[in-house]
């Protein structure tokens, strides 16, 4: 993130990018991320350690969407205490199911630039057309559907919600309402990282 000088590290990111270059790797994550399941920790946990070795990770980095479940986060503690770079905070950013689900089965991308709209909550000015670079094609994931996105949410409650109780009783737990104008999410998303 360039505010903080430090890269933003997405798993999404990460596994996309491995899906896109149809390796062996992609092709099994890929089958996971379209079932809605979780890809493989060892997986997730070899990509995040080679991204952790790359120059622009040495002085931080925030990890987006990882661990996700107790076992991920006990090998997250035991790669950061080898390299010696102990985690300082994780951030739970509260948001409602239907909230959630709106959110995503609304998602729209665009393929030139990135930038994310939402035909529900935030459409582009212009339909079909990017408001940041212009092109007119935009797209929404396959995985964003409510069959997918359902079974997403049900994994996250049996793997990944345990996660709240893990950092807070480590004290490393920061919460922000993920619900109202960007511009309050963000404001209190920055003050807590502040608090790190």
């Amino acid at each position: 993130i360039s505010e903080y000088g430090i890269p933003q590290i997405s798993t999404g990111d990460l596994l996309r990018a491995a899906v896109s270059s149809g390796s062996e790797l992609g092709q099994k994550a890929k089958a996971a991320m379209d079932a809605g399941q979780l890809v493989s920790d060892e997986i997730v946990l070899g990509m995040i350690e080679e991204r952790l070795k790359e120059d622009d990770a040495q002085k931080g980095f925030i990890l987006d969407g990882f661990p996700r479940n107790l076992s991920q986060a006990a090998s997250l503690d035991e790669l950061l205490a080898k390299t010696g770079q102990p985690l300082q905070g994780a951030l739970l950013i509260d948001v409602d199911f239907d909230v959630l689900m709106k959110r995503l089965t609304g998602r729209l991308s665009c393929k030139n630039c990135g930038a994310v709209f939402n035909r529900y909550t935030s459409p582009p000015k212009v339909e079909n057309t990017c408001d940041s670079c212009g092109h007119d094609e935009l797209y929404h994931r396959a995985d964003d559907n409510e069959e997918t996105i359902g079974n997403r949410l049900a994994v996250y409650e049996e793997n990944t919600a345990p996660l709240i109780g893990y950092y807070d009783e480590k004290g490393l737990l920061k919460r922000v309402n993920g619900v109202g104008e960007m511009e309050d999410i963000l404001n209190a998303i920055k003050a807590e990282l502040a608090t790190i």
